[in-house]
């Protein structure tokens, strides 16, 4: 398959740019995998589209203020800072922009918020084959700590602010309400969409709730650049399955309960270590690459709630596997042709967007 065959059209003024008033007001394209059949609901119908016993799998990772800004000190050009992953104290792998000519040895000072010099240096250390450098930061005791008066929610490129924008309403809502586990750069979206009352309502009516963390890298938002999706190599990304997690899963597919996986990140690591592990989930943390796509078989979930994705994407491309497993083409068709009742029916995409859930 190629890239292109995942293509759908898109109006500029479908993509969310602020999020719904409130969490579980957002709607909810119902996809019925045994019939093809489209329901139109809102998010807080889950609460009765979800059955007793289901096991609902969340992944708790929360979004660190990973852009910063400073400038060179030589020349005092201006760049931007993402931080992408930490390998050591204080020494992390970034993307610098503009990072072209970017070489060892440039030394960097960064801006508190206030757009005023800090106390946090960086110098780069190297540069690997994706343009990515490799800083060491010095100058303070704990980055992470320190990413509050320094750093900025990295929100998606398709979502505008200006750097003069309050940004409250994004510190508050683009976090799950249960994220714990710092490491992200970006948020697992379909999980925005819960409230604690929605959580809670759901504990209620006996859906049991557990958690996994997969670490979201900025590599969820790279095209695919291949012209054979096969031979697109996918980003790495750490994550952590609880024993707790594990255990009720292996006791969901004992007694033949539905486990719903909430967002692509969550089908990644299930099936990752189930595959690995030869059929069954079993706790421990490490790193994937898995790419999901048709005509692979997906069997660690059974239902999966997801939010619209990028044309052309490898979101899309797992969204696609699952709906119709096993198949090459029918769960491509059948998933765009729910994307462009979602454009026709005026839904919101992408990370602020509105919600799919495929049954």
């Amino acid at each position: 398959m190629i890239a292109k065959d995942f293509h759908f059209d898109l109006p500029p003024d479908r993509i969310a740019q602020h999020p719904a008033s409130r969490r579980d007001e957002s709607r909810l394209l119902v996809f019925h995998r045994d019939s093809g059949d489209l329901e139109h609901r809102v998010f807080r119908d889950l609460e009765t589209l979800l059955r007793p016993e289901d096991l609902l799998i969340l992944n708790d990772s929360r979004v660190i203020p990973a852009r910063m800004h400073g400038f060179k000190v030589a020349t005092r050009g201006a760049v931007e800072i993402l931080l992408l992953e930490e390998v050591a104290p204080m020494r992390w792998w970034v993307m610098l922009r503009p990072g072209k000519r970017v070489r060892a040895g440039t030394e960097i000072q960064l801006w508190n918020r206030r757009m005023q010099p800090s106390e946090l240096r960086a110098t780069v250390l190297e540069k690997n084959s994706e343009g990515n450098c490799l800083l060491q930061f010095e100058g303070v005791s704990n980055l992470t700590a320190t990413l509050s008066s320094l750093g900025e929610l990295p929100l998606p490129p398709y979502v505008s602010r200006s750097r003069s924008e309050c940004d409250t309403e994004d510190r508050i809502r683009y976090q799950t309400v249960y994220a714990r586990h710092e490491g992200s750069v970006a948020a697992p979206t379909a999980g925005l969409h819960f409230t604690p009352e929605l959580l809670e309502k759901l504990r209620q009516r006996g859906v049991e709730i557990r958690f996994l963390t997969l670490h979201v890298g900025h590599g969820t938002f790279a095209p695919v650049k291949t012209e054979r999706i096969e031979d697109h190599r996918m980003h790495e990304e750490r994550f952590t399955v609880p024993e707790e997690t594990a255990e009720a899963w292996r006791r969901a597919r004992a007694a033949s309960r539905r486990i719903v996986a909430v967002g692509t990140t969550c089908v990644r690591v299930l099936e990752h270590v189930v595959r690995g592990s030869g059929g069954t989930l079993v706790s421990g943390s490490g790193r994937t690459r898995i790419f999901l796509h048709p005509p692979q078989v997906i069997r660690a979930a059974d239902a999966l709630l997801t939010n619209f994705h990028l044309p052309e994407s490898t979101l899309l491309m797992l969204v696609s596997a699952f709906a119709a497993p096993g198949e090459l083409d029918t769960g491509r068709l059948r998933i765009l042709h729910a994307y462009r009742e979602a454009v026709r029916l005026k839904y919101r995409f992408y990370s602020y967007g509105d919600a799919m859930l495929i049954t």
